[in-house]
């Protein structure tokens, strides 16, 4: 084997092992989910991402999704 298959095959099984951590450790957690603000907030953030060819758009798009979620903090935190 090459160093860079011995190096894919290495990255492969500890990325196998963090998935099974998170799945044992997610189980025993509540899960919260997303407000309708931080949802929203994470597809301006993928659309971002997927629109990044044209500088303008993406960074105007993520930059969106990031505004949103600092208002969700700030409303979540308001409401403690």
């Amino acid at each position: 084997m090459e160093a860079s298959q011995i190096y894919i095959l290495i990255s492969i099984i500890v990325l196998l092992i963090i998935a099974i951590l998170v799945f044992f450790i997610k189980k025993n957690r509540k899960q919260k989910s997303l407000t309708l603000l931080a949802s929203l907030a994470f597809v301006f953030i993928i659309a971002g991402i997927i629109f990044g060819d044209s500088r303008l758009v993406g960074y105007s798009l993520i930059g969106i999704g990031v505004l949103l979620a600092i208002i969700d903090m700030v409303r979540k935190l308001k409401k403690k």
